[in-house]
């Protein structure tokens, strides 16, 4: 059996400049984009609360053409870099994906890369692994 492959012809597919994570931030991304963005691969509301540093609850309470405040905004589009990385990584194979986010890793101390995504320097660390597969070299 296959695993689904990552489509999209949408905004998602490609990875935001620093530049641009900056001013959107700031501009404040609104809610339908965590959908939009958890659907990529498949996290859950819960996931993606604990990634955006709020409650599931406050998430729910968001209405879709409401923005996030700017440190979730930021969060939001490391985390669409960091699945976007990923997915280019993995081929495009979803179900990999979500299961390499949920497995604790040596390099990462031990951690599951989406453990990690609570802080800006998690992301980082993530992406460092990535590249780190993408080039061969152990992770």
């Amino acid at each position: 059996m296959s695993q689904p492959k990552y489509q999209s012809a949408s905004w998602q597919k490609v990875a935001s400049t620093p530049f641009e994570v900056v001013k959107t931030s700031r501009q404040g991304v609104l809610r339908a984009q965590v959908d939009e963005i958890a659907a990529l691969v498949g996290l859950t509301d819960k996931e993606m609360a604990y990634v955006l540093g709020m409650t599931p609850r406050n998430l729910h309470r968001l209405l879709s053409q409401q923005p996030l405040n700017i440190e979730a905004s930021e969060r939001l589009l490391l985390l669409k870099n960091v699945l976007v990385h990923a997915l280019d990584t993995f081929d495009g194979r979803t179900t990999t994906v979500l299961s390499w986010l949920k497995t604790p890793i040596r390099e990462l101390d031990d951690q599951a890369p989406l453990q990690l995504m609570d802080t800006v320097t998690g992301f980082t660390l993530v992406d460092d692994v990535l590249g780190r597969l993408d080039y061969g070299l152990p992770a």
